[in-house]
């Protein structure tokens, strides 16, 4: 049999303000000292949108108002007794909670010694609670009725469960994800597995259901460290370092044959230069400029197996200077003509990683344009190539369509119709008639990503200006990641584990939209962890209060591996 990896704990990094107190490896909670109504505490792995989970929940002991316990949409703030309201199912004192709507008495309230049962369908977003194994309103997880609730939300990958210490409690709860049906030795066991054999529960769970843990969670099949050489997260994005010399450089230790490569210079202020191989070596971009595209004198030589090689200083490669590249696998150069659009454009598809680069003419009118990916893109870059200098536009879907960033400059997000304010569908994408991606007879340029569990992700966290400042859950180690404040002007920020081995991704930063050298980023500080991030800083670039922050990450090690490598 598998072997079942880690079961989830709580997380002592992903709360809310006040004080919590962690005993017994964090599965057992309190609040502190600075009691707090808006408290809560998570748990460290989120429920797959693929999986139905069970686990459980014991009170050991319980004074003035009863806990409140539940799921949320994750990376939501959570923020009152509603557990932020929208998306979210809360119990407690006999009451339930759903999306904001509270019904009074449906159940006896919990007393000190129950066990709390819990059964989330992440496929239909339904939840149950049982006390004491009897399900509360009758409800039947194996069977899919009589549910408690429904969860309203968009959230891509699944939840999280939050706890919240009410006025005057002094309650402490022991969570069991299938670590230990004891509760710490306070409770007899009761030895019930799930049907992967993976847990210890004191309740069987229902069938069809699984515990938390990382030998259930779900990755790509596309994306598998489990599987080929060619699989692995790494083999799909990567960094690579080099010095520049000026001439001719074979850049290697890539991996893999690169489509996309975004160059930088690390001790020197110098553009960052875009080349895909659809358009060619000889042909670039800049993340920071509005100009059309240079060409000339080849940047890239060749798109080699394992990376790279560079012509000169024009690809971020000036003798003496540290350098290096972001580099995504298309399909090796071979493109493909796609006329699921209104417009027929030339795609270079990698269906596996949701990574798409596109090239089409523009028509000046409202249009459609295909991406020969098989989901929706959730982050799109486009860019006219041709004819005078025009911005890149950058389409979010934590933003929606109705919205718009600009790639070379750090203003906030614009309300403007440049995609049709439609949600790109999982064949087409939505552009108007912009001039900067859609002028008639333009070369124009896109590329197109969508999350793939396990590797790749694309969100948005509300800033809290605090040095103890949101954690954002993934599910796998970032390998590079930017941020980018969606509320007001400010950096896009970009950090990656190349050139930051340490935990802290604070002191080699650098931006999209800006030429400047690589610099300390003390003051922007994050914590790069197995299963996300963590904010450790109050500055308003990455935590300004209230605000939304939109990020897009590429990871090496997905959760469910994290130990393996």
């Amino acid at each position: 049999m598998a072997s079942s990896g880690n079961f989830s704990t709580m997380n002592p990094l992903n709360r809310t303000s006040g004080s919590v107190v962690y005993t017994n490896g964090n599965l057992s909670f309190s609040p502190g000292s600075s009691w707090s109504s808006t408290t809560f505490t998570r748990n460290n792995m989120y429920i797959p949108k693929d999986k139905k989970i069970y686990f459980e929940l014991y009170h050991k002991t319980q004074s003035g108002y009863y806990a409140g316990y539940g799921f949320g949409a994750e990376n939501a703030p959570v923020t009152s007794s509603e557990f932020g309201a929208t998306g979210c199912i809360t119990t407690y004192n006999g009451d339930t909670r759903v999306n904001g709507t509270r019904t009074t008495s449906q159940f006896t309230s919990p007393s000190q010694g129950d066990i709390i049962q819990f059964a989330i369908d992440g496929s239909n977003n339904k939840v149950w609670f049982g006390i004491n194994n009897t399900w509360v309103l009758s409800g039947d997880p194996a069977n899919g009725s009589n549910e408690i609730g429904t969860i309203t939300t968009n959230s891509t990958v699944g939840y999280d469960i939050g706890f919240i210490a009410q006025q005057n409690s002094i309650s402490v709860l022991t969570m069991n994800f299938g670590q230990d049906s004891t509760f710490g030795g306070d409770v007899t066991a009761g030895g019930n597995a799930d049907a992967n054999g993976f847990g210890d529960f004191k309740y069987a769970p229902p069938t069809g259901f699984l515990a938390l843990c990382s030998g259930n969670l779900s990755v790509s099949d596309d994306i598998d460290p489990a599987q080929t050489d060619t699989d692995y997260s790494s083999k799909q994005f990567n960094t690579v370092l080099f010095d520049g010399n000026g001439t001719t450089n074979a850049v290697t230790g890539l991996g893999f044959q690169p489509d996309l490569i975004i160059g930088f210079t690390r001790s020197g202020a110098q553009s960052k230069r875009v080349v895909d191989s659809t358009r060619g070596g000889s042909e670039r971009l800049y993340t920071d400029l509005s100009d059309a595209a240079s060409t000339g004198t080849a940047t890239i030589s060749s798109f080699d197996s394992d990376g790279f090689t560079a012509t000169g200083g024009a690809f971020n490669n000036d003798s003496g200077k540290t350098c290096g590249a972001w580099c995504w696998k298309a399909t090796g150069g071979t493109t493909a003509s796609n006329g699921s659009g209104s417009i027929t454009t030339t795609v270079q598809a990698n269906t596996k990683a949701g990574f798409s680069i596109i090239t089409y003419t523009g028509n000046g009118s409202n249009a459609t344009i295909g991406h020969g990916l098989t989901k929706a893109p959730e982050l799109i870059w486009v860019k006219r190539r041709s004819g005078s200098a025009q911005n890149w536009r950058v389409y979010h879907a934590s933003l929606g369509a109705t919205q718009r960033l600009t790639l070379n400059d750090n203003r906030a997000a614009e309300t403007a119709s440049t995609f049709q304010d439609t949600t790109p569908s999982n064949t087409v994408i939505y552009i108007g008639n912009d001039s900067n991606i859609n002028t008639s007879g333009a070369d124009q340029l896109a590329y197109a990503w969508h999350g793939v569990e396990g590797y790749s992700k694309f969100g948005s966290y509300e800033g809290n200006a605090n040095n103890d400042g949101p954690f954002v859950y993934t599910g796998f180690r970032p390998r590079m990641l930017w941020i980018k404040e969606a509320d007001n002007a400010d950096d896009w920020v970009v950090y990656d584990t190349a050139r930051d081995i340490a935990n802290t991704g604070s002191s080699k930063v650098t931006r999209f939209e800006s030429s400047v050298v690589e610099f300390d980023g003390s003051t922007r500080a994050i914590d790069i962890l197995s299963n996300g991030f963590k904010i450790r800083t109050s500055n308003n670039t990455i935590n300004q209060s209230s605000s939304t922050f939109v990020w897009g990450c590429w990871g090496d090690v997905p959760f469910k591996y994290n130990n393996t490598f």
